[in-house]
């Protein structure tokens, strides 16, 4: 079973940075794209940015210009950049397959912003 292990979280005031990792236990070489998700207190779970097998990078409008998301093949890892961070960015953040079947999902690393 593939293990997502999603780290870097923390309190931030508004307008900081943080940097998310998240370590799969699988290549990723070959996965077409992983993704970072988050959910929000009485949310649903929202798909915020994709990174594809040849780099190709989306997001969520809300984290334009303001989350870059990344991949480090060779460590199987991805990761995700986040500045500028708002309030309504306070959430626990995932990651995940981007494409197809999701794996089971990890613990999740909460990010939470506020002054």
């Amino acid at each position: 079973q593939v293990q997502l292990v999603e780290s870097g979280g923390g309190l931030v005031q508004p307008g900081g940075s943080l940097r998310l990792s998240c370590v799969v236990s699988v290549i990723i070489l070959s996965i077409r794209a992983m993704g970072w998700y988050r959910q929000a207190p009485g949310n649903q779970r929202e798909l915020v940015a994709i990174i594809t097998r040849g780099g190709s990078t989306n997001y969520t409008d809300s984290v334009k210009g303001r989350f870059t998301i990344s991949r480090d093949n060779a460590k199987n890892t991805v990761y995700l950049q986040m500045n500028s961070l708002k309030p309504e960015d306070t959430a626990v953040y995932y990651c995940n397959r981007a494409r197809g079947t999701s794996w089971a999902w990890g613990q999740g690393t909460l990010v939470t912003v506020s002054s």
